[in-house]
């Protein structure tokens, strides 16, 4: 039988089993969270990769362990992973590529606080149908499956029913390309308009949105590996997540306006004004 909650999305259980591959992603995630955490306050060198982002020997080796237990379930799926690149399965595979951050939020992990996750998906025929974020420094898990709905420490997940700009709790990450962009005043005029402004940023104001406790997150510079686990989080717990176009998430996108399906359509409506 296909996925309840998805219609016309052909996911077999006899093709693939979505809770057995969550298990999996939850498997490789806290194997890897031992690695990180026995790194994590220590001392370790920092390099910089060439697109100006730091990179420890912890994020190579929690990445590796994640790769080996995700090779030894499923030998046939594609590995795409922040520091190793892209692995491709062997010929039994079922057009399934993983999409793995070690550490999202290495900046974060370098300066010694936790506001960093490790960041497992999985993508199926092209669409994101698992995900699992874990922060390991705050002991936070947050799980989902496509048309299953989504847990964050066993407990479901269920977006806010804020309606309005005026009620929001509204959360940035990094916006250094939104601000140099024609969308900055329109911007502007939202976060003077918020309940609410904060800049928790990674991993953290997904968690949050997708528990009820932020209403909206807006942010402009990021790649796919840091968010599609999050995505299917934010989706599974029924918020809208697209970039800041109101495009869907695919592999090439750079920004990200999630929020309950109203308040998404309002702040989509709100950043288009004065927009050139």
């Amino acid at each position: 039988m296909p996925l309840s909650g998805a219609p016309g999305f052909k996911v077999y259980r006899s093709m693939l089993d979505l809770e057995h591959a969550r298990d999996v992603a939850v498997q490789a995630a806290n194997a890897a969270s031992k690695v990180i955490m026995r790194y994590f306050q220590g001392d370790f060198d920092v390099e910089i990769k060439a697109d100006q982002t730091p990179v420890t020997v912890a994020d190579r080796m929690a990445e590796d362990v994640i790769r080996e237990t995700l090779m030894k379930a499923f030998p046939g799926h594609t590995i795409h992973g922040e520091e190793r690149g892209v692995s491709r399965g062997d010929e039994t595979g079922e057009d399934c590529t993983w999409l793995v951050d070690p550490i999202d939020g290495t900046k974060s992990f370098v300066r010694g606080y936790g506001m960093f996750s490790c960041q497992i998906a999985l993508r199926y025929q092209g669409r994101l149908v698992v995900g699992v974020s874990t922060a390991p420094a705050h002991k936070e898990q947050a799980l989902a499956i496509k048309g299953q709905g989504a847990t964050l420490d066993g407990k479901p997940l269920q977006v806010s029913d804020a309606a309005t700009i005026e009620d929001a709790a509204i959360s940035t990450g990094n916006i250094r390309s939104l601000a140099a962009s024609g969308q900055w005043s329109a911007m502007g005029k939202i976060m003077a308009r918020a309940r609410t402004t904060r800049g928790y940023g990674d991993y953290y104001h997904y968690h949050r949105l997708a528990a009820g406790q932020v209403d909206a997150i807006i942010e402009s510079d990021l790649n796919i590996l840091d968010i599609a686990a999050l995505t299917v989080i934010v989706r599974e717990a029924g918020g809208v997540i697209t970039d800041l176009d109101g495009k869907p998430i695919n592999m090439n996108t750079t920004s990200v306006l999630a929020a309950n399906p109203t308040l998404h359509a309002v702040l989509l409506e709100a950043l288009g004004e004065d927009h050139e």
